[in-house]
């Protein structure tokens, strides 16, 4: 099987926030390889609620472990961590969003499409997110 380019997008903004998204960066690495790119740590304001700002980057990493399974290595990092946030929705089906330690979501990957309940590839919401592009950006190749 051929690797492939898969970029993700960090984000934290309770505690140290620059030290939570160097461990999640580590787990990453030990979970799916070394990093081939990492952007620079970026401050945001919070998106979506009102809650403290975020350190945000992206990450790129060659590999060829199948999308759910990155998805499996993302979420475990998260709980790892103590993200204990269950995903809440308003009655209108709009995701409501919470201060959180780290947030680790999947960009892209490669030239993949995925639409299925546990995962959507590319992040139908990237593009409406500075926090996600300008890092991004600076890493895409």
């Amino acid at each position: 099987m051929s690797r492939e380019r898969l970029y993700l997008s960090l984000g934290s903004n309770i505690g140290d926030r620059s030290s939570n998204l160097t461990a999640a960066i580590g787990r990453l690495d030990e979970m799916i390889g070394p990093h081939s790119a990492l952007s620079s740590f970026i401050e945001t304001k919070s998106w979506g609620f009102r809650g403290g700002d975020f350190m945000n980057c992206a990450a790129m990493y060659e590999t060829d472990l199948p999308p759910l399974r990155i998805l499996e290595i993302c979420k475990e990092i998260e709980r790892d961590m103590g993200r204990r946030e269950t995903p809440e929705y308003s009655p209108d089906g709009a995701r409501i969003y919470h201060d959180r330690i780290i947030d680790i979501d999947i960009l892209l990957y490669g030239e993949r499409r995925i639409d299925s309940p546990e995962l959507r590839i590319p992040h139908p919401l990237m593009h409406e997110r500075e926090f996600v592009m300008i890092p991004l950006k600076e890493i895409y190749r």
